[in-house]
């Protein structure tokens, strides 16, 4: 009985370390979002999505505001984006989105990352060339009534790619692609058809994909677990199957 709870509450408390992991980096996307376009969602695109992407973690409607109302302060912190490249153990290709304050210590912690995971950090442009930067968003399909249409009235709008996919819960989604350029004229479109993402932003998509045996890819996948662990990373890209 004594190793059930120990298991569930270790279990528990894995899951509030992810689900605050997930506010912070959601809070450090509103503030960038406020810093560049104020902070009124209805004439900030990217506030619009930061706050989408907190309910689609299910941060409570307190805390985003909260997290408004510091971003609109004078002692707010200035996030910037950096993105690091390297190499997974068995080649595998490795792009690691931050939003710091302190880029020296975000560097410093990635490298001792890839460090201990016998990966390889590298330089600018040595593994980006192998992705493509594009505007993602995912959608509830109970919101799309007739694909087909849909799928060509968004080909006006900067569409590239439609697909299927699931949330982090395994719920149905509709995966939306588009060049970076087209993002805010995709996401307007989807807007105007009163369509509201469960999530959107940047991925960087692999031009090409290693596969990799099961234990190999558990090799790469500590090393993205470790990177995702990092307060300052928000997002981790990979080219494994």
């Amino acid at each position: 009985m004594g190793r059930i709870f120990e298991t569930r509450k270790h279990t528990m408390f894995a899951r509030w370390d992810r689900m605050a992991k997930q506010f912070t980096r959601v809070g450090r996307e509103i503030t960038v979002a406020v810093k560049n376009g104020g902070p009124d969602p209805a004439s900030n695109p990217a506030l619009r999505r930061a706050i989408q992407n907190g309910r689609a973690v299910n941060m409570p409607k307190d805390k985003i505001e909260g997290a408004i109302k510091r971003a609109s302060g004078k002692d707010a912190a200035d996030y910037q984006e950096c993105i690091y490249e390297g190499y997974a153990p068995h080649g595998v290709a490795i792009m690691v989105v931050t939003a710091t304050d302190n880029p020296t210590r975000t560097i410093a912690n990635v490298r001792v990352c890839f460090n201990k995971c016998d990966g390889k950090i590298g330089t600018t442009g040595s593994v980006a060339f192998g992705f493509a930067r594009l505007g993602v968003f995912r959608l509830d399909p109970a919101d799309v009534k007739d694909r087909e249409e849909f799928e060509l009235e968004l080909m006006d709008h900067g569409l590239e790619d439609m697909g299927d996919g699931t949330s982090e819960k395994g719920e149905p989604r509709i995966i939306v692609r588009c060049a970076m350029a087209d993002f805010g004229t995709l996401q307007s479109a989807l807007e105007a058809r009163s369509i509201e993402p469960k999530q959107s932003g940047s991925e960087f998509v692999p031009n090409t994909v290693v596969e990799l045996s099961e234990s190999q890819a558990e090799d790469v996948m500590k090393l993205v677990d470790r990177l995702e662990q990092d307060d300052d990373v928000q997002q981790v890209f990979h080219n494994l199957a």
